[in-house]
C-alpha cells in the first residue's frame, strides 16, 4: 500500500488497507454481490472513474479483491476474497454503531435501495426470525427478501419466490424498525402491510 501509519497494531494495519475514502463502500457493495466496473461505479453514488480503479487496484493488491468470470457470459466481475469476505463482520459492526446517525433521516443524502441488503442483515442479525416465513420489504418500488437459513438471516433483493408478507415504508421507517428504535405500531399508518402480518411482526416486533 501507499499510505501507512506505520504501527505495529492490527488496527492500524487493517486500515492501511481499508482506511482509505471508498475502500469500506466498495467492500459494501461487493458484500451484496459480485460486481461489474460499471455496476460498482453506479452503486457508489459519487466516486470519480479514476478514483475507483486506483481503489480496487489497492484492493486487489492487498488481497482483499479478486477479478473472476461472471457466472453468466465472458464478464470480469470483482468480488471478495475469501479474506476480504471477513469484512462482513467490522462492516455490519459499524452499521449497528451507527443507528443513532442514521435517526435524522437523509438529509438530501444519496439513497439507493441495494445499500439496504448489508445494512438490515447488520441490524437483524440477532433477531428472530421465524425459520418458515419469508418477509418481503418494499422500499422506493424494489423489493428485498428477509429469509432466516442456518448460518442467520438472509437479506437479499428478490428472487421471485414466494413471500409470506410485504412490508412497504420508507427506507427510514424500515431501518428503524429493523434496528429496533420502532414498532409496527409506532408507525401505524406510514406503513402498508399486505399478507401475514404475524411475520412481519415476528420479525420487527409488535
Amino acid at each position: 500500500m501507499s499510505r501507512s501509519y506505520g504501527q505495529y497494531c492490527g488496527l492500524a494495519r487493517a486500515l492501511d488497507v481499508v482506511g482509505d475514502r471508498w475502500n469500506l463502500l466498495i467492500v459494501r457493495q461487493l458484500l451484496i454481490g459480485p460486481a461489474r466496473y460499471r455496476e460498482l461505479l453506479d452503486g457508489l453514488g459519487g466516486v470519480a472513474t479514476n478514483l475507483l480503479a486506483d481503489r480496487l487496484r489497492d484492493l486487489e493488491t492487498a488481497g482483499v479483491v479478486e477479478r473472476r468470470l461472471a457466472e453468466e457470459g465472458n464478464a470480469i466481475v470483482y468480488a471478495l476474497t475469501p479474506w476480504g469476505a471477513e469484512l462482513r463482520e467490522p462492516v455490519e459492526g459499524l452499521i449497528r454503531w451507527s443507528t443513532p446517525l442514521m435517526a435524522r433521516g437523509s438529509g438530501g443524502d444519496r439513497f439507493q435501495v441495494e445499500w439496504l441488503v448489508v445494512g438490515l442483515r447488520a441490524l437483524l442479525a440477532h433477531r428472530a426470525v421465524p425459520q418458515a416465513s419469508a418477509v418481503g420489504i418494499a422500499v422506493d418500488g424494489r423489493l428485498l427478501q428477509v429469509r432466516s437459513t442456518r448460518s442467520g438471516v438472509e437479506v437479499a433483493l428478490h428472487d421471485g419466490r414466494d413471500l409470506d408478507v410485504v412490508v412497504r415504508a420508507d427506507a427510514p421507517i424500515v431501518l428503524g424498525l429493523a434496528a429496533g428504535a420502532l414498532t409496527l405500531d409506532d408507525v401505524h399508518g406510514l406503513v402498508d402491510v399486505e399478507g401475514d402480518e404475524t411475520a412481519a411482526r415476528a420479525l420487527f416486533g409488535p
